[in-house]
């Protein structure tokens, strides 16, 4: 019997493959088949032998392929809610057996496990990936792109999108309101309020938070004079019995407010901040990074960092569409991009609002982006937020490099404070390994990537320079952690 094909894919379906045959040996090259929801992947071969009587045989394989020709006839249907393949296997005339017919359907996918063994998981899983992850949207995006693109004219107005950060104090939360079409300052914008018991960040029976705008920048989804509002959280104004209105103040998942308190005292210092950003993308269904085998792993690290290639560059199209500046990391699947150098505070309303970014342009590939500092157990890379760091004092030479080094000293002595507040969930990034530091202990040293502190090789060379903290986990608060490296550095 030959049959050749085009590969396709059928992960996680079971296969009932019946015929009948006569003291022949019948092979089955085990693959996929075609199915327009999946793609490819690349398993072994399986033998059926039987050599008495005809007989009815049934076999069950997770996973098959089989090639196109013109001895092959495929055909799809439906029926209710669960999808069938038949493909007709004509076999060959010598072999005596009448013809084949396999019928194709569903079962419950494999849920993402763990192996504890990885080179068990990747003998599993020859393939370096497998190309079932088809990023699909959920919606028709022409539609959305004709009314983006061809309702310009908004009648003297704009819409202004209200951002601000949820109760777990990691989420994101939006909302927006028409606006009269002008240049925008923050001071200018209206105070907003929203409810904060849904948000986990108010009780029900005074669930009221105030948005106050921060920072204002370009809206890239509805284009035009529309804008985007980064903003932090407030109690609102309260008029007790005596007739005396309390001002508002910051509610406990606000760490703006004290970040701008330490920003003002070190202003004429110019702290200069730089975060690159890693994260990881995962597929919506599964929970597992966009790509890898079906509760498996592809091959070992190596080939992906700043790849190129189907394979090794997974999911290219997110980061380009949202942002100019990025790098594929070291985990497959795993990407980076740099926002900076700012100054003060304007570090953590840049990174917080290029998150928001980040999550709508997943939302409209249905992909899921996850900051999670590891995001896969294991001899993996976990996903970092290095943040660089200079001063006018560092910047200029030749004292710069003693400035650094001073530093680094008490950087050294708050060590634990820093480490406490740099990222939930770190302690399962900074091992000792994979490119990371001891959570435990403290160093610093030149081009040293595995120190807490690591300055670049120019620096002692230039007498000044930049250095860069690489504790900080990629879900880091970048108003906590620009705080407390002002603070420690500056004010202590």
């Amino acid at each position: 019997m030959s049959i050749s094909a085009r590969p396709s894919v059928v992960a996680g379906y079971r296969c009932h493959l019946r015929c009948h045959l006569r003291n022949r040996d019948l092979t089955i090259a085990v693959a996929s088949l075609p199915n327009k929801r999946h793609g490819a992947v690349n398993p072994p071969e399986r033998r059926l032998q039987e050599g008495v009587e005809p007989l009815e045989q049934e076999a069950e394989v997770e996973k098959m392929s089989i090639k196109k020709s013109e001895d092959v006839e495929t055909e799809e249907r439906k029926t209710g809610a669960e999808a069938f393949v038949s493909v007709r296997l004509v076999v060959e005339p010598n072999s005596e057996a009448s013809e084949s017919v396999v019928a194709l359907a569903p079962s419950q996918p494999p849920e993402p496990s763990q192996p504890s063994n990885r080179a068990e998981a990747m003998s599993a899983n020859p393939g370096v990936f497998s190309p079932d992850e088809q990023i699909r949207s959920l919606l028709d995006q022409s539609i959305t792109r004709h009314y983006l693109t061809t309702l310009t004219d908004q009648g003297g107005k704009i819409c202004a999108e209200y951002v601000w950060i949820g109760g777990t104090g990691a989420d994101l939360r939006s909302k927006g309101r028409t606006l009269a079409d002008k240049t925008w300052k923050p001071e200018e914008l209206p105070h907003w309020n929203y409810d904060g018991s849904s948000t986990g960040q108010a009780p029900g029976t005074d669930s009221e938070v105030y948005l106050v705008p921060r920072a204002v920048y370009k809206d890239p989804f509805r284009g035009g004079n529309n804008i985007l509002v980064m903003c932090d959280t407030y109690e609102p104004p309260r008029l007790l019995p005596d007739g005396t209105v309390v001002p508002m103040k910051p509610i406990p998942t606000n760490t703006r407010a004290a970040c701008a308190e330490v920003m003002e005292k070190v202003k004429d210092e110019e702290p200069w901040f730089g975060i690159e950003q890693e994260y990881a993308l995962l597929n919506a269904s599964t929970k597992w990074p966009l790509g890898w085998p079906k509760g498996g792993f592809p091959a070992a690290q190596g080939p992906y960092y700043c790849s190129a290639g189907a394979g090794v560059s997974i999911g290219r199209d997110i980061p380009e569409v949202h942002y100019r500046g990025v790098n594929g990391e070291v985990l497959p699947s795993q990407w980076e991009y740099q926002v900076g150098p700012c100054t003060g505070i304007d570090m953590g309303d840049q990174l917080w609002m290029s998150r928001y970014i980040m999550y709508r342009v997943c939302e409209m590939y249905n992909v899921e982006v996850t900051f999670d500092p590891k995001p896969v157990p294991g001899d993996w890379n976990g996903s970092g937020g290095h943040t660089n760091f200079s001063t006018k004092a560092t910047r200029t030479a030749p004292g710069g490099w003693d400035v650094i080094q001073e530093h680094c000293e008490k950087l050294g002595k708050r060590h634990a404070v820093h480490i406490a507040a740099y990222g939930e969930g770190n302690e399962r990034r900074l091992t000792g390994k994979h490119e990371t530091s001891s959570m435990s202990d403290f160093s610093w040293g030149v081009a040293n990537r595995g120190c807490s502190i690591r300055v670049g090789r120019m620096v002692p060379v230039d007498k000044c320079g930049y250095y860069e903290d690489r504790r900080p986990a990629s879900n880091l608060d970048a108003y906590v952690v620009t705080r407390l490296i002002a603070e420690t550095t500056l004010l202590m």
